[in-house]
């Protein structure tokens, strides 16, 4: 008996197992051929804007992520009737995983009711009209300016340094040798002027040379009364070869004619600065004992000094010699000097890949110091049309666009043609016409909201791979 009972129990066992596995093979997919046809695709959505869903993988339109596929969710109760129970709310959207409908975040500015759609394919055009409307360019910050007529010039920047005009420097020498007795210009830095006394000098030679002088007038005077005018003629040569001595060792104007109304040598003679300029250099001191030829003093004149300007391997281009440059000095941006290059030199350095410049500037009231660093602006490139704000064109790589307004906030997006971009501003070859007011902020707002409209224009066209 208990044996016939445990047979029954395992009988029902074995039929409560294959009830199970039915049920759970029809519960898990194990349907028919026409349930898996009507199972729900996937789909795909840009992380960043949900709004942007595709029935394919793909590049977001607006920020060009990678769609991401949509989480499966349990589906809703099918709706009644429209707009009755089990109806979705009026402005609602499907669920994840069904068909388009508004945005999930809601409407966007300018786009009410923007539905999804597949990424837009490369290449198509933007929308050419962009009409938000007063209130809501003025919300997003979209400000406008005149396109004028005007010129722009590009220039090129370099740091400069200020150096000694190499042609006007003198070094004082002497074709004697002598004493130095006493120093009139006795520190480096000293400024002098033509004519200004440097140094009196004890020199035994010129001393017999004036001496030489003075007797030689005195023959010459003797000669004069001579009937013979030969003797006359050498007299008076012999006294003029005797100052023609004195006159080749430098001796001064002024001293000779001294010594004419003296008639007495002097012991010590005094030299004077030949020119003006700023004493850079010194070499003597009172006492000293000097030989022919040894330097003296250096001075410089610093009415006019050199510029060394380096400038950038591609910038070449602004190597001309004789065109225009301006200064700004570091201590006062406000003061520009304008001078021009005078010598383009002619190896770069292998080390930094600049090139020299060297420009020459007028000194005025000794503003430009030997050594100080200053900022040279040189011209290069100069275009006159049409002029707008640097911030309005958009480049896209391959053209360039802006956003013209053409009523109060409606843009119409426009390709130019630039001539020149600098300074902050840019000149239009064509496109655009002076008195026309284009956008110079928000730009990129813009254009994110034109290629949206441009995806929801196209979120009901037909996908060619299906």
């Amino acid at each position: 008996m208990s044996k016939r009972i445990f047979v029954i129990l395992a009988l029902v066992a074995l039929a409560a197992v294959a009830a199970l596995g039915a049920s759970g093979c029809r519960a898990w997919g194990g349907g028919t051929a026409k349930q898996a046809k009507a199972a729900p695709k996937r789909t795909y959505h840009c992380p960043m804007h949900p709004e942007i869903v595709s029935d394919k993988p793909g590049d977001c339109p607006i920020c060009g992520m990678r769609l991401v596929p949509i989480p499966s969710a349990s589906p809703k109760p099918a709706p009644a009737a429209a707009g009755g129970a089990g109806a979705p709310p009026v402005g609602s959207t499907t669920d994840a995983a069904g068909g388009p409908g508004q945005a999930p975040m809601g409407e966007m500015p300018g786009m009410p009711g923007m539905a999804a759609s597949p990424s837009r394919p490369p290449g198509t055009p933007l929308p050419s009209v962009l009409d938000l409307g007063v209130d809501r360019a003025r919300l997003a910050g979209v400000q406008s300016a005149e396109a004028t007529q005007g010129t722009v010039t590009r220039t090129v920047r370099a740091v400069g340094t200020v150096a000694i005009d190499e042609t006007r420097v003198r070094q004082i020498t002497t074709k004697i040798g002598g004493f130095i007795e006493k120093l009139y210009v006795n520190a480096t830095g000293q400024a002098v002027r033509a004519g200004t006394p440097l140094f009196e000098i004890y020199s035994p030679e010129l001393l017999a040379g004036q001496q030489e002088y003075l007797r030689a007038r005195r023959s010459a005077a003797e000669f004069e009364r001579s009937a013979l005018p030969e003797v006359r003629r050498g007299g008076a040569e012999l006294a003029e070869a005797a100052r023609r001595r004195l006159e080749l060792l430098d001796v001064p104007d002024d001293f000779l004619k001294r010594l004419d109304e003296s008639g007495q040598a002097q012991r010590t003679i005094v030299f004077n600065a030949p020119f003006g300029g700023v004493v850079t250099a010194k070499n003597i001191v009172a006492g000293q004992r000097i030989e022919p030829g040894m330097d003296l003093l250096t001075v410089t004149d610093l009415s006019q000094v050199w510029v060394i300007a380096q400038i950038y391997e591609a910038e070449t281009s602004a190597a001309r010699v004789g065109r225009a440059a301006r200064v700004t000095l570091p201590y006062n941006p406000q003061v520009a000097l304008t001078g021009r290059v005078g010598l383009v030199y002619p190896t770069l350095d292998p080390d930094t890949r600049t090139l020299k410049l060297r420009l020459e500037f007028a000194n005025l009231r000794d503003a430009l110091k030997p050594g100080m660093f200053v900022t040279v602006d040189l011209g290069v490139d100069s275009a006159t049309g049409v002029v707008v704000p640097d911030s309005a064109v958009i480049d896209t790589g391959a053209r360039q666009v802006v956003f013209v307004e053409t009523a109060p906030g409606r843009f119409v997006l426009r390709e130019v043609t630039l001539a020149l971009r600098a300074d902050g501003r840019a000149v239009v070859r064509s496109g655009l016409a002076a008195g026309e007011r284009v956008a110079v902020s928000a730009n990129f707002l813009l254009d994110s909201e034109s290629r949206l409209r441009d995806a929801t224009s196209r979120s009901g066209e037909p996908n060619e791979d299906h």
